[in-house]
């Protein structure tokens, strides 16, 4: 057993206690972290440090950095993990699919970088890339770094710059997957056979990497000179309901560590880019409908209620108000579907969207009307309780302008419990509706205004 002091005694030792000198609060967030040493012989080409979201590793050429410079890389890879960068790359990854990591990699050090860029006591990679650089060079937009910071969190700049085009086919790299197996055994420090293997194995594992538009080649521009130190490893990813609670407890130490170092903080400001705990939208929907398509009790005027008949109808010497009972509802709930073709909405976040709508009608027992349209009414299709909803089987039509006028007044015929409307949001609703209507819209449109009822972003 190593003795209880070799816990704390790593590569980054001294860097952390100027740290906790100059900014003791947010300076000590690095002591809720863990810091590991990787192995003299690691490969040349790994970074001098790098995390997997809880871990900051450390490889020789750390060592060789100056006191101020690897003040900086500790600062930087402890404000990855705090901002939970490494989960939040993951998540972006199964809700969107295809995520580049090395442009989300670009977007998360701009960020950190512009926090950290205010401090004389630490120093920043001489190419290290800024947000204000990536939001004006990228987008054209002119921002200082406190105004950036309090607009981008990481995942609206990654959106923002990602316009790769998904059908091209110049460029080569791994899958996703299989690039985060490579970095991860680049920070373990492991090499030799099993990399060999894998370059090999190189013609196999391949595939075509989407070409970039304008802004993400300037983005990958810009961090050329960077190291590529996030490694993410989604079979760390513990259940949904512990990411949320940790994401809560790091905005909570981020908030504390700001307040308490005043001017001396870590953070320039508070930043946009903090972890929140995010409810995943297909449990909002699941818990919206569930409501509205509930099975309520009705009034039945035909028999009293159990107390009135134990009390014979009455109380003490006075006849008792006749109290009428209940029976279940005898209509089966229904919700209707309607989908706007003229929207500009991703195939699969369709599907993703149309799996969810069978899961909650199969389990509410429901019936489902869908009504698909732009300026007008294309098609209905009735499903009744028990018949499968296959989206994919059926055909759109569609492509004029948006007119949910028309789309509302034919569901209101149906008479349903609560509607869902998938769209953009972009046309006129003068129908409003007398029961619950969710707009649903993809998260590009997030901060669309809707006309009335409840508004739900798709990520």
């Amino acid at each position: 057993m190593p003795e209880a002091s070799a816990l704390y005694c790593h590569r980054g030792t001294r860097a952390i206690q100027r740290m906790v000198e100059f900014a003791p609060s947010t300076g000590g967030l690095a002591l809720w972290v863990q810091h590991r040493d990787l192995a003299a012989d690691a490969p040349a080409d790994v970074p001098a440090a790098g995390t997997d979201g809880t871990t900051v590793y450390y490889s020789a050429a750390f060592e060789r950095l100056p006191l101020p410079e690897q003040v900086g890389v500790v600062a930087h890879e402890v404000l990855h993990i705090a901002l939970r960068h490494s989960q939040r790359f993951v998540e972006l990854q199964r809700t969107q699919g295809d995520v580049d990591l090395e442009l989300f990699n670009i977007c998360a050090d701009a960020i950190v970088n512009s926090t950290l860029a205010h401090l004389s006591w630490l120093q920043l990679p001489a190419n290290a890339v800024m947000l204000e650089q990536i939001v004006f060079q990228a987008l054209g937009r002119e921002q200082q770094p406190e105004a950036a910071l309090l607009e981008w969190d990481v995942e609206k700049l990654y959106r923002a710059i990602d316009d790769r085009d998904r059908d091209g086919t110049s460029g080569k790299q791994q899958s996703g997957r299989q690039s985060q197996q490579g970095s991860e055994a680049d920070a373990s420090g492991s090499g030799g056979k099993d990399q060999a293997q894998s370059q090999s194995g190189a013609g196999e594992t391949e595939t075509v990497r989407p070409s970039d538009g304008a802004k993400s080649a300037k983005v990958r521009a810009l961090g050329a000179g960077g190291s590529r130190d996030l490694v993410p490893n989604p079979d760390s990813q513990s259940a949904p309901e512990h990411e949320a609670e940790r994401a809560r407890e790091w905005s909570e130490r981020i908030l504390r560590g700001h307040a308490g170092d005043g001017a001396f903080s870590m953070l320039r400001a508070l930043i946009a880019d903090l972890p929140r705990t995010r409810t995943p939208w297909a449990q909002v929907l699941r818990v919206q409908l569930a409501r509205g398509l509930a099975r309520k009790p009705a009034l039945t005027w035909s028999r009293p209620t159990r107390s009135y008949i134990a009390n014979q109808g009455r109380a003490g010497n006075h006849r008792m108000p006749f109290e009428p009972g209940f029976s279940p509802t005898k209509n089966e709930p229904r919700l209707v579907l309607i989908i706007d073709v003229s929207g500009s909405i991703d195939d699969a976040l369709v599907q993703r969207f149309a799996n969810e709508i069978e899961t909650i009608i199969r389990r509410q027992e429901a019936g489902l009307v869908l009504i698909i349209g732009d300026e007008r009414v294309r098609q209905v299709e009735v499903f009744e309780p028990g018949r499968r909803f296959v989206l994919s089987e059926i055909e759109f039509s569609g492509g004029g302008g948006t007119d949910f006028t028309p789309l509302l007044a034919e569901a209101d015929r149906h008479k349903p419990d609560i509607t869902v409307v998938l769209t953009d949001l972009e046309g006129p609703a003068h129908f409003k509706p007398r029961w619950p209507v969710i707009w649903a819209v993809p998260q590009e449109h997030a901060h669309a205004v809707q006309p009335f009822g409840r508004l739900l972003a798709l990520d």
